[in-house]
């Protein structure tokens, strides 16, 4: 099954990507061949994966959360899924979220 994740750099940068092996891409990022960005912010840790049933729905997830604020990339990442739609409405004042903590 297709997969959208979400990396975290060693530079504190997010990178979003979609791929069909999991276990695979994450470890191509790690080797520098998983994509330009994380080539050079190594090492990258997963921070949040999501399983869909269609690659066109992991290409077009990964297109949207690519377009989001970092905010609302943690708060995606921390499983705030209540906090989405106020920070995808930029008129309104931001939450003030914490980085994910490593584990």
């Amino acid at each position: 099954m297709p997969w959208v994740y979400i990396l975290k750099c060693a530079d504190g940068s997010y990178y979003t990507g979609s791929t069909k092996s999991l276990e695979r891409r994450i470890a191509e990022h790690q080797i520098g061949e998983g994509g330009l960005w994380t080539k050079n912010c190594l090492p990258v840790k997963l921070v949040f994966a999501y399983e869909v049933h269609r690659i066109d729905d992991a290409f077009e997830l990964e297109r949207q959360v690519k377009g989001w604020r970092r905010e609302k990339k943690i708060a995606l990442i921390n499983g705030r899924y209540d906090l989405l739609p106020a920070l995808a409405d930029t008129r309104r004042p931001s939450a003030t979220l914490r980085e994910p903590q490593d584990v």
